[in-house]
C-alpha cells in the first residue's frame, strides 16, 4: 500500500529516530527540564531570529491549539477563524470544550481577509448590546491553510496590523509550517512569522517527528505561567526530553526545512501529472497538499491498485474531490507508481 493520506502516516524521519535511539538509555530530568530541550529551544529561537521568545514543547496539534487559545482568551471571549479553519472543522469542538466560541469568517481558498477581520470587529462594537455577546479576543490562522495555500507577506502584515490596532493577538497554526515556507511562491520567512505573530507553533508531528509541536511566544504580555496550563490540558510530557531530542534533530543542519522542500517538490510532480492529463486541480496549492476533482472510476482504479488517499468531503455521484499529501517518507517510487496508474 502506498499512502498519500497525510504527512504523518509514517513514524519519525530516520535522522530523528537515530537521535532518539542514540539517547534512549540516558537518564534525564522530566517535563522538559533537560539539556536536549534547552538545546532545542535555543535552536528554534535562533531560527526564528527572536532571542527573547519563549518556547514550549507540547505533544499534539489539537492540544496545542486548545491550550494556547484557552490561555490567551478571557472567559467571555472567542477566537476569530476561517470557517474552513482546523479549529472550526476538524478538532471535534476542542475549543468550545474549553469554554470559548469559534467565531467564523468567510474564507478564500482557506485564507481570511484583513478587511473581513476589521469589519467583524467594527460591527461587533457598533452593537449596543455587545457586552452580552462573545467578544473577538484573538485571530487564528494557519500557515499553510487547510487548502494548502499560503499567505503572502503583504496579507500577513495586514492581518497583523489589524489585530494589533484592535488589541487582539494573532496566532498562527504552523502544523505544516515547513511546507508553507518551502513553497516556490512564498515570500514569508520564519523570521517574518515571528515578527508578525504574537504566538505561533512549529509543527513537528507532520514534519518528521514521531509527535510534538513547538509553541513560540513572541509577545511578552501573553501566556504567563503557561506550563501549568499545558499540564491541565494533558499536553505536558513527563518524558519531555523525547520532544527536546526530536526538535533538536529537526533544527540542526536544517532538517526541518529540507523535509519541507522535498515533500513540496514531490507534490508538485503529482500535481503536474494530474493536470497534464486533463484532471482539475480544485485549489492552486503550492505546498505538499494537492486537491483534485476526479472521476469516481479513477478513484476506484487507484484504490484497487493500493493507492491510499482521502476524499475531501462526501463522495459525489460521478466525481469527487480528493486530497493527496506528501511527506518525508514519500519515495520516488511512490511518485512513479501513481503516475503510471494514470
Amino acid at each position: 500500500m502506498i499512502y498519500f493520506d497525510s504527512d504523518y502516516t509514517a513514524g519519525a524521519h530516520p535522522e530523528v529516530l537515530e537521535r532518539l535511539c542514540a539517547t534512549n538509555a540516558e537518564h534525564t530530568v522530566g517535563y522538559g527540564c533537560d539539556s536536549y530541550t534547552a538545546s532545542a529551544v535555543e535552536l528554534i529561537k535562533s531560527a526564528c531570529g527572536v532571542d527573547s521568545a519563549k518556547v514550549y514543547l507540547l505533544v499534539g496539534g489539537t492540544q496545542t491549539n486548545a491550550t494556547v487559545i484557552d490561555g490567551i482568551l478571557a472567559r467571555h471571549q472567542g477566537v476569530l477563524a476561517a470557517e474552513s479553519g482546523h479549529i472550526a472543522v476538524h478538532e471535534s469542538g476542542a475549543i468550545e470544550a474549553c469554554g470559548h466560541k469559534v467565531l467564523t469568517l468567510p474564507h478564500y481558498q482557506g485564507k481570511v481577509k484583513a478587511s473581513d477581520v476589521r469589519s467583524y470587529i467594527d460591527e461587533f462594537y457598533r452593537d449596543e448590546t455587545y457586552e452580552h455577546m462573545v467578544a473577538p479576543g484573538m485571530l487564528y490562522i494557519s500557515f499553510p491553510t487547510e487548502y494548502g495555500t499560503v499567505y503572502t507577506l503583504k496579507e500577513l502584515t495586514e492581518l497583523s496590523e489589524i489585530c494589533h490596532s484592535a488589541d487582539i493577538p494573532l496566532y498562527i497554526d504552523g502544523a505544516r509550517l515547513a511546507y508553507g515556507l518551502a513553497a516556490a511562491s512564498n515570500d514569508v520567512t520564519l523570521s517574518d512569522i515571528a515578527r508578525l505573530a504574537d504566538v505561533f507553533y512549529i509543527g513537528g508531528t507532520k514534519v518528521g517527528a514521531l509527535f510534538g509541536e513547538a509553541v513560540v511566544v513572541t509577545n511578552p504580555k501573553l501566556l504567563h505561567h503557561f506550563t501549568p496550563l499545558i499540564k491541565q490540558h494533558g499536553a505536558l510530557l513527563a518524558k519531555g526530553r523525547l520532544l527536546g531530542v526530536q526538535f533538536e534533530a529537526l533544527f540542526r543542519d536544517n532538517l526541518y526545512f529540507r523535509i519541507g522542500q522535498k515533500a513540496v517538490s514531490q507534490a508538485l510532480i503529482i500535481k503536474e501529472a494530474f493536470v497534464s492529463r486533463g484532471y482539475t486541480a480544485v485549489v492552486d496549492s503550492p505546498t505538499n497538499q494537492q486537491f483534485f476533482l476526479l472521476p469516481n472510476t479513477l478513484i476506484d482504479h487507484l484504490r484497487s491498485n493500493n493507492i491510499s488517499f482521502e476524499t475531501w468531503g462526501t463522495r459525489g455521484v460521478e466525481q469527487t474531490t480528493v486530497r493527496f499529501v506528501t511527506g518525508w517518507a514519500t519515495t520516488q517510487s511512490d511518485i512513479e507508481t501513481i503516475i503510471s496508474l494514470l
